[in-house]
């Protein structure tokens, strides 16, 4: 029998080269005054998508903000409130993750102007989310966090007091999410990589997560055959367009499976790792994720032999390897093996790169995030913890 499970999927997904020419028309469905959100430099420097603001400037009431970095609750409210004289008919993103969860948060509010702290998670006033939101569109120029299927708006503040919460509603889903993946072509090797292990660790995370369904597992499952193809592709050659077309598959599916089943250990550590030291999400998840699911294997094997995460850890062996034939042990060894190359060859920083030190183990574990740390595959043990960040010191 098939488990019970409940999917929460997006609306409308337009995948395909040059799909980004049907963004006027669907604005037109919602008015003429529209929020742009962008990153701050990379939509400058993208020819594509300097044509595409040309293109809406023609025929658009636009007001434009940029993000660096992270969002911040107070850049969201800021905005917010900048918007309220003559509010926007619809919100739209173009960029990488975090003007994509800065625009979601910003939709969300702008019909009520409330702050955003009144409802993030943890940290916030603690009051229920009840939309309405703005329409949101969103045209993701990144493969990575797959935000721009997610309910998720992630937002951040940086620092020893620091914290990196989640504004999340079924309201904040975008209307319409435009994949066109010549708007990745422009993305640094550097970058690509980092996003690229970000998406690749929500593949396999979601695959191995205690809340992940059948459905889950055929998204995850697809995601991680393309990312294996074509994630040290694009790397080397970031022309290659179906490469591209893979990592922002793969990435969209991520966000999909994560909201769907939850995600593991890597994700629960990089929550307190990004609140208090400026390590870019994507390294964070490039730097742990070999060490992380090495870990996960050897105490399964040692204390639940019988969970079905070992057998689902050589499923993603045999995927990603393309070799059907391998053994569980070999197929789980496989893994490994492509896992901890991957990190030497796109040059994955240890933790310490970022100024985090043996002292800071204590504080890391204590704020690990307690949703993914339960829907990791097996338990894991504070001194198990503890040897994970160890490693990657």
């Amino acid at each position: 029998m098939i488990p019970d499970f409940l999917f929460a999927a997006t609306p409308h997904i337009h995948f395909g080269t040059g799909k980004r020419s049907q963004l006027s028309s669907i604005i037109q469905q919602y008015g003429h005054r529209i929020l742009l959100v962008t990153g701050g430099t990379s939509f400058d420097k993208s020819p594509l998508c300097q044509t595409l603001f040309d293109e809406l400037k023609n025929q658009f009431d636009i007001h434009r903000v940029s993000i660096n970095g992270e969002p911040s609750p107070q850049q969201v409210d800021d905005t917010v409130a900048a918007c309220s004289a003559a509010p926007p008919n619809c919100v739209v993103a173009i960029g990488g993750g975090s003007p994509v969860d800065a625009a979601k948060a910003i939709a969300g509010l702008l019909p009520s102007c409330n702050s955003v702290m009144e409802y993030l998670e943890g940290v916030g006033n603690g009051k229920i989310y009840s939309g309405p939101s703005t329409p949101f569109i969103a045209l993701p120029t990144t493969a990575g966090t797959g935000g721009e299927t997610s309910k998720n708006a992630v937002l951040s503040v940086i620092g020893k007091n620091g914290f990196k919460k989640s504004f999340r509603h079924e309201q904040l889903v975008a209307r319409h999410i435009i994949l066109d993946p010549e708007l990745t072509l422009s993305c640094p090797a550097k970058v690509t990589a980092a996003c690229g292990m970000d998406a690749c660790t929500q593949l396999l995370e979601s695959y191995l997560s205690r809340n992940a369904s059948p459905m889950t597992d055929a998204l995850a499952l697809s995601g991680m055959q393309k990312v294996a193809r074509s994630l040290p592709v694009v790397i080397s050659n970031g022309a290659s367009l179906q490469a591209r077309a893979d990592m922002l598959y793969a990435s969209s599916i991520s966000g999909l499976t994560l909201a769907n089943a939850g995600l593991g250990s890597v994700h629960g550590l990089a929550s307190p790792i990004g609140a208090y030291f400026p390590m870019p999400h994507g390294e964070v998840c490039g730097s742990l994720l070999f060490e992380a699911t090495r870990l996960n294997i050897e105490s399964m094997q040692a204390r639940e032999p019988d969970n079905i995460g070992l057998f689902k850890y050589a499923e993603a062996g045999r995927m990603m390897s393309g070799d059907n034939r391998l053994d569980d042990i070999t197929a789980r060894q496989s893994l490994l093996t492509l896992l901890e190359r991957w990190i030497n060859d796109f040059d994955m920083p240890l933790l310490s790169a970022y100024g985090i030190r043996e002292t800071d183990i204590p504080k890391l574990i204590a704020n690990a995030s307690s949703g993914s740390m339960k829907t990791n595959p097996v338990t894991l043990t504070d001194a198990e913890t503890r040897a994970l960040i160890q490693s990657r010191l």
